[in-house]
């Protein structure tokens, strides 16, 4: 997301809706659409904590993982409008999937409304060290002069990381083949080994295998650099412009659910996070701190499915 603007807070008279009642009078369910213990799950429960002492009622976490984030999202979609039902959706829960998966029990789009972002976590370019290739330009030079030798892991067809090779295939105009694994680690496992040559993950996955020297880290894919990595360029700045890969959380509640209580909503999120513990938690982890209005991510979620529409077309991606 380019520009965030923080709203100022709201009181929390902007919340009380039909028949005066206040908001909220019991606990806000928070659905987090995979399991416990991965990085969707810790940034959930860090807000649901911050947000719960700000609003005097609990933030329940539930987690509902399946699916790559479709049971969750259903069960979300299918809730009650009123407030007590939220959702921590994913860049590809929100926009990749329905992409990909045009059949699935819900429109996201329509079913769905935006809080806020939470936070944007940038991507990085990993190669292993024994390539030749130091930085992007080297990179694109290298697969220009033997187009199908480089090849590059995912974590499976149609996942982010996938797509964010296609982008770069696409930009940049390479051959580069696509590896598909059963996950990431898998993916980063065989990279390290020097089995593939290189592949996208999110900033915390690879840094500790970064300043090991088990991995070079050649480019980051959002549009400004990373906190935790500041002296590793874009790879727009890098060599190739108009380039812009990440992946990112939001929170979402069912469709109709009150105005004045997204804005309730979205003002505790945005409180939380510009609490120092919580910022400061999330950059040492690689995530970017991000919260927006309601409208911001809704107009960020439009951006993201014209690049990936245009990318899947291009690249010729379907999902058996």
């Amino acid at each position: 997301m380019r520009s965030i603007l923080l709203l100022p807070l709201l009181s929390t008279a902007c919340a009380t809706y039909a028949f005066g009642q206040a908001y909220p009078v019991k606990p806000i369910r928070m659905v987090i659409t995979y399991t416990p213990g991965g990085n969707t799950d810790l940034v959930g429960r860090a807000v649901a904590q911050k947000v719960s002492a700000s609003l005097g009622q609990q933030v329940v976490v539930d987690n509902r993982g399946g699916g790559g984030g479709v049971l969750g999202t259903l069960i979300t979609t299918q809730a009650a409008p009123d407030g007590y039902t939220i959702m921590l959706g994913t860049s590809a829960g929100m926009v990749i999937h329905p992409l990909l998966s045009p059949r699935l029990p819900y429109n996201a789009a329509r079913d769905l409304v935006p809080v806020s972002m939470v936070v944007i976590i940038p991507q990085l370019l990993v190669t292993n060290p024994q390539l030749p290739a130091r930085n992007v330009k080297e990179l694109i030079a290298l697969a220009k002069a033997k187009p199908g030798y480089l090849n590059a892991g995912s974590s499976g067809i149609g996942t982010p990381n996938h797509l964010g090779t296609e982008l770069l295939k696409g930009l940049a105009g390479v051959n580069i083949v696509h590896v598909p694994y059963k996950g990431g680690g898998p993916a980063i496992t065989d990279l390290i080994g020097g089995q593939i040559h290189m592949a996208f993950s999110s900033v915390p996955a690879v840094l500790p295998h970064i300043n090991a020297g088990r991995l070079n880290a050649l480019g980051v894919g959002s549009a400004k650099r990373s906190p935790a990595l500041p002296n590793i360029p874009t790879i727009a700045e890098a060599g190739v412009p108009g380039y812009e890969y990440t992946t990112w959380y939001g929170v979402f509640a069912p469709a109709g659910t009150p105005a004045p209580i997204i804005s309730r909503l979205n003002a505790e999120i945005v409180k939380a996070l510009a609490a120092p513990e919580l910022n400061e938690r999330f950059v040492s982890q690689g995530a970017d701190p991000a919260p927006s209005s309601a409208d911001e991510l809704r107009r960020y979620m439009a951006e993201e499915t014209a690049r990936w529409t245009k990318t899947i077309k291009t690249a010729g991606i379907r999902l058996e």
